[in-house]
């Protein structure tokens, strides 16, 4: 598959703001595994293979394991996930396919018992940047298998 068009050189300001964006999600406190966990579920919904190339790796990179990131796709039944990565893989899901209905009042206490307000704000805008992402990374045909997580480098 060959990518379409390159929407960082066309739409440089638009892609600035949704950079913008992610450096807030990345900056707001919300655990990096959980966000990672989030990119990758997300991904996995819309069919993201640039994203699920690019947060697999960097989810390994940060010491997630491989048995959580196989498993992922069917989190309900397995084990390996604590009470707030399934209240925010569940919100998720339902932000993710939003066009399918409501966000149950049911759900938004699950996510509350765990998340204060700023945080499920912040989880809502991270997965609202993941979302955005998957939009630009489908329909212009991102290609995947080439991103390789930064280093990180430790402060002096």
């Amino acid at each position: 598959m060959t990518q379409r068009m390159n929407y960082v050189q066309a739409a440089p300001g638009g892609f600035q703001a949704l950079r913008d964006l992610q450096a807030y999600v990345e900056g707001s406190g919300l655990e990096h595994p959980l966000l990672e966990l989030v990119k990758m579920r997300a991904s996995q919904i819309n069919g993201c293979a640039y994203c699920l190339d690019m947060h697999s790796k960097d989810a390994r990179a940060a010491g997630e394991t491989e048995q959580r990131l196989y498993v992922l796709n069917a989190w309900r039944e397995a084990p390996f996930y604590n009470a707030r990565e399934r209240a925010a893989l569940a919100w998720t899901e339902a932000l993710t396919r939003i066009a399918g209905g409501d966000v149950p009042d049911e759900l938004y206490a699950e996510v509350r018992s765990q998340f204060s307000e700023k945080e499920l704000a912040d989880l809502s805008f991270a997965i609202i940047a993941i979302n955005g992402w998957n939009r630009l990374a489908i329909p212009f045909r991102s290609e995947p298998g080439h991103y390789q997580p930064q280093k990180k480098t430790k402060a002096a």
